[in-house]
């Protein structure tokens, strides 16, 4: 029954799930999840391309976190397999590692260098700005123009759809520059995939009798017909919330083509950029950190746009002026109605999945201390700390 509903959760992807499973378990709500797609995982949504080979639909999702409990807690709801997560970029005709390391330095400047001469260059490469203000002036204090026009202008904007001038230094910033030999993306403690892929963790992460999941039911069909005795979860975009009446906020989208080959593996590794060529921004072949076996393989392209479904929030003054008169709403709306915005696109801001689910475990301790909540079983220790 619609009317028997303790949580009301708008979205299935991460946020929604691990609310919804945390506020089931430990508190005994009933709870209602919507999603308007027609499956659970939200953006990490994997499935069997025709061909029979695990893809993700939305782009690639590496799993990677420092946070020992937060592993431990989905270890709940799947066993985990390795993954290398390495990319390259195409530069100068050869492929070249990303983000830039030693071995990426030694091949584009043609000589061999140690960590030590490594930075000694990039200390004459560099510009001196002490305090970039936005991710124009980042790249350049990090590895000088020369860098900054083959690695990172012309990809920042393709992705984003204006010059990295024009966009918060946090972009660029994301991205470090390593003086080792380490070809992987990022250096975190753990990096792991869901052994099933993520659908299968999501999925059973709502198999629980106190939940409840409708697909294919956007939050806007039901907004007005329940009432949760508890609170919503809103992990949906802020401003379409509130009828973008201050101004709708822009994104960031995406088009994906999926591309079957007759081989094992197409590339060398699982994310090829392509920061000076072609309209896509990369190509992703996923099989690389799933575990599967198949004698086929399927390669992803990614070519940004400016409509289409929310991926990424553009953050840069104005836009974070605007989110910030969309937080203050939503403030009052926490208060009033105990409504919860959480994720990325409520939040506009870029999480990457552990950091989004860790601010899920947050939110569901905030509504514990604001929505009466008792717990009817003693928290386990990575709820603790995770939370």
């Amino acid at each position: 029954m619609l009317d028997d509903v303790d949580l009301l959760v708008c979205g299935a992807g991460p946020v929604g799930c691990v609310v919804a499973e945390r506020a089931a378990t430990l508190f005994n709500w009933k709870v209602l999840v919507v999603d308007k797609r027609p499956h659970v995982a939200g953006n990490c949504h994997d499935s069997h391309h025709k061909s029979g080979v695990l893809i993700h639909n939305y782009g690639p999702h590496y799993f990677r976190t420092n946070d020992d409990s937060l592993l431990d807690y989905l270890s709940q709801f799947t066993e985990w397999i390795p993954a290398k997560y390495e990319v390259r970029s195409a530069v100068k005709g050869k492929l070249l590692p990303f983000p830039i390391n030693l071995t990426t330095l030694e091949e584009y400047y043609g000589s061999p260098l140690t960590s030590e001469s490594a930075r000694r260059l990039l200390d004459e490469k560099r510009l001196p700005i002490h305090e970039p203000s936005n991710s124009e002036e980042m790249a350049m204090s990090r590895v000088g123009p020369e860098l900054y026009e083959s690695f990172y202008r012309n990809y920042t904007i393709k992705q984003w759809g204006v010059e990295p001038r024009d966009l918060g230094p946090e972009v660029c910033g994301r991205i470090p520059v390593k003086f080792d030999r380490d070809p992987r993306y990022v250096s975190h403690k753990h990096q792991v995939m869901p052994r099933l892929g993520f659908t299968a963790m999501f999925a059973k992460m709502l198999k629980n009798r106190r939940i409840r999941m409708l697909t294919d039911c956007p939050f806007e069909d039901v907004r007005d017909l329940i009432r949760p005795r508890r609170a919503t979860l809103y992990a949906g975009p802020i401003d379409a919330y509130f009828g973008h009446r201050l101004g709708k906020l822009p994104y960031r989208s995406l088009r994906f083509e999926f591309a079957p080959r007759d081989v094992e593996f197409s590339q060398p590794c699982v994310q090829i950029n392509y920061p000076n060529e072609h309209e896509y921004t990369r190509s992703v072949e996923i099989k690389h950190v799933t575990g599967q076996r198949h004698p086929r393989t399927v390669v992803s392209y990614e070519t940004p746009q400016a409509e289409g479904e929310p991926f990424y929030p553009i953050p840069n003054v104005p836009n974070k002026e605007l989110y910030q008169r969309y937080f203050e709403l939503a403030e009052q709306e926490r208060v009033r109605h105990r409504v919860y915005f959480c994720g990325r696109l409520a939040q506009y801001k870029y999480f990457n999945t552990d950091e989004v689910m860790l601010e899920a475990l947050a939110c569901v301790r905030k509504m514990e201390r604001e929505c009466g909540a008792k717990p009817v079983r003693s928290p386990s220790s990575s709820w603790t700390s995770a939370a």
